[in-house]
């Protein structure tokens, strides 16, 4: 399968080593991937933000880009849902470029047929399930059927796993007290599961919870799952 990986702005910037890890992934199991260097954003911060129609030609461009791959693939919950939810109505026409975008968890368990990539992580992990991949992909125990898998690992459930993190991209921004509130809960109950890492599906997330957990000295590390399966 050809496969055509979309890093994303936020992996592209500070995390290119998720991206590393998804290629890693996915060429261990046999596949080819390949970065086409004119994507750019998903258009999520416009869109989200009220803007619309700055979010059109940049969506455009996505469909352009990755038009021809057999799967698109994406490290992010968010800009997948993004692209699921908001591109049949920016683009008309998309909809085949649009079924043919995965987040990792989708594309392995769900196209693939993969649930054991190989991996061996011997530390005690905690997940959690960010927002747009719980809410809007329903991405389910995907991600933890992957981790189950991974050898060597300890997987511990996280209380409270389901409660949003307080991030939410502008949102942190806009309603910096709420969302720090947010935070402090979902640092406390990953501090409990005396877990050495704690890791989600979205980049954006885990910088605002390993932000948390750094200012408070909690020794716990935030990761993407990606860079666990390719361990």
């Amino acid at each position: 399968m050809k496969v055509g990986l979309f890093i994303t702005c936020v992996n592209d910037m500070l995390y290119p080593g998720t991206g590393i890890a998804v290629t890693r992934v996915l060429e261990r199991l046999g596949h080819t991937v390949e970065f086409p260097l004119g994507q750019t954003c998903c258009g999520q911060m416009h869109a989200n933000s009220g803007y619309a129609e700055l979010a059109k030609p940049i969506a455009e461009q996505y469909v352009r880009v990755f038009d021809g791959f057999d799967a698109i693939v994406a490290p992010s919950g968010s800009c997948v849902a993004m692209v699921r939810d908001q591109y049949p109505h920016l683009v008309p026409g998309s909809a085949d470029v649009v079924a043919r975008t995965y987040e990792l968890s989708e594309l392995l368990v769900d196209v693939l047929g993969v649930t054991d990539t190989g991996a061996r992580f011997p530390h005690r992990v905690t997940y959690h399930p960010t927002c747009h991949g719980l809410r809007l992909l329903h991405l389910g125990d995907k991600p933890l059927q992957l981790l189950r898998a991974v050898r060597d690992i300890e997987l511990v459930e996280l209380e409270g796993a389901q409660e949003c993190c307080g991030f939410g991209g502008t949102f942190a921004l806009k309603n910096s007290g709420v969302s720090t509130a947010m935070l402090e809960d979902k640092c406390a109950n990953i501090r409990r599961t005396g877990a050495d890492l704690v890791v989600a599906a979205d980049n954006s997330c885990l910088t605002h919870i390993g932000g948390g957990l750094s200012r408070l000295r909690a020794g716990i590390r935030a990761l993407h799952y990606a860079e666990v399966l390719a361990a």
